[in-house]
């Protein structure tokens, strides 16, 4: 019998691309769960699906049209562009009274694609209002991580802030650290580490906040600088909850950054000032200004 070769499933990217990690085996798309597919796609995504079921919903039924001649009114014989665009009214529920079933066979088919164009119309409505009404963070957050010195020791910081000009309360956050270790055995494992934050709660949420984890002997980070921390393949996710009061509702975002994104030596430049009447003014666009700490750090 003649070999077969086996085709290895192409990975999939968990989550956004950025985040690095992929899976054997999992589809990208599963069209028996369309409801998980139709609220992950992008908008145009969505848009473009739509637009290809609908037009799909039109070429069938005037398919089926054009397989009984005559049994639509008022349409030249065989042409296909006629029943296409008696479908779409159809399909609509708007009759224009020009093209209208002619025969049993007509009435059969129009009277199913009436109730497909009432179940569709349905669909999109409630897809489009799930869509619309999903609350989001608005959450910005630094490009990079930084390690410098913070009270005579290094210090890992992340820095975020609202992007929102509203009141947002009660932010938490978590940072954890996804990183290979090496076992007593020999062989690497990924390992999660929840990373300990000096200040993980905040009652008001609407400047900058700088996140700090000092990193003592009892930090997973302790003793790595920027080289070693490459090799682990380390990864840190930033899990951040809040409330929004303009939505009423608890909104959530996750961050990431890859160990090339931690940047040792380094520390964030202000990006809050003092305005005019004594108004305190955060730029948003300088929240990823780094500037050099002056000091070695992540040194053993």
């Amino acid at each position: 019998m003649p070999n077969r070769q086996r085709h290895e499933p192409k990975p999939v990217p968990i989550g956004r691309a950025e985040f690095g990690l992929s899976k054997l085996g999992a589809p990208r798309f599963d069209i028996r769960d369309p409801y998980h597919l139709a609220v992950s796609l992008s908008w145009p995504g969505f848009i473009l699906a739509m637009l290809v079921c609908w037009l799909a919903i039109n070429v069938v039924f005037a398919w089926l049209y054009v397989l009984s001649p005559g049994s639509v009114a008022n349409t030249t014989a065989g042409s296909f562009g006629d029943v296409f665009f008696f479908s779409i009214e159809t399909l609509a529920t708007v009759g224009y009274g020009v093209m209208a079933p002619a025969t049993l066979y007509g009435h059969i088919v129009s009277a199913a694609e009436i109730v497909t164009g009432m179940a569709f119309t349905a669909i999109i409505t409630g897809l489009l209002f799930v869509r619309f009404s999903r609350a989001k963070a608005r959450i910005i957050a630094a490009d990079d991580a930084v390690v410098s010195m913070q009270g005579g020791k290094p210090t890992l910081m992340l820095r975020i802030v609202s992007g929102r000009v509203t009141v947002m309360s009660s932010a938490s956050v978590r940072l954890f650290m996804l990183m290979a270790d090496r076992t007593p055995d020999g062989p690497f494992v990924r390992r999660i580490h929840e990373l300990r934050l000096e200040q993980a709660h905040l009652p008001v949420f609407i400047m900058p906040w700088t996140l700090l984890h000092a990193i003592d002997e009892s930090s997973p980070l302790h003793g790595h600088d920027a080289e070693s921390l490459a090799k682990t393949g380390a990864r840190l996710f930033l899990a951040i909850e809040v409330h929004d009061h303009a939505l009423s509702a608890l909104v959530r975002d996750i961050k990431d950054y890859s160990a090339e994104h931690v940047r040792f030596g380094m520390r964030f430049a202000d990006m809050v000032r003092q305005g005019e009447a004594g108004v305190t003014i955060a730029d948003l666009s300088r929240i990823s200004v780094l500037v050099s700490d002056g000091a070695v750090v992540g040194e053993p």
